[in-house]
Order: structure tokens, then sequence, then C-alpha cells
């Protein structure tokens, strides 16, 4: 089995509302619903659909433009 803490999003597309696909290094694919994620002052911000959608890929995982984040294996075990 793969140790999961070494997994990393290696590729993001938005589809709609709060709804993404990602793509892992070990080639796992999920499509995430994020709305229900989106709890606390970091990701508060990002349920207003024009700050959701400004996101990046880091190194590792997705960023907002605010500097918020999962951890990959998080969204992995989703």
């Amino acid at each position: 089995m793969e140790d999961i803490s070494l997994i990393r999003v290696v590729d993001v597309e938005y589809i709609e509302d709060y709804t993404m696909r990602l793509d892992f290094s070990d080639g796992t694919v999920k499509v995430i619903d994020f709305l229900p994620l989106l709890k606390g002052p970091m990701f508060e911000p990002l349920k207003d659909l024009d700050n959701f959608i400004q996101f990046g890929l880091t190194s590792w995982t997705l960023e907002w433009y605010n500097g918020a984040d999962f951890a990959p294996e998080f969204l992995y075990s989703l």
C-alpha cells in the first residue's frame, strides 16, 4: 500500500459551482464538491464563488488566492 503522505495533487480542473476534478500523483482522479468543506475563517471567503474560482496549483496541492489550502492526503481520503 502506498504511503498517502507522499500523495500530491498534480492537476486540477474546475467543473462548476464548487466542484473540481483533482488528479493525484498515483493516478487517482477524484471529483470533489468543496462547498461542505468550506468551514472556518480561512475558508469562509471562498463561499463567494467569485473568490472560490481564484485558485492555483502549488507543487503539492490546490491553493486559493488567500492562502487557504487542503492537505493533499485529506483530499485523497474523500
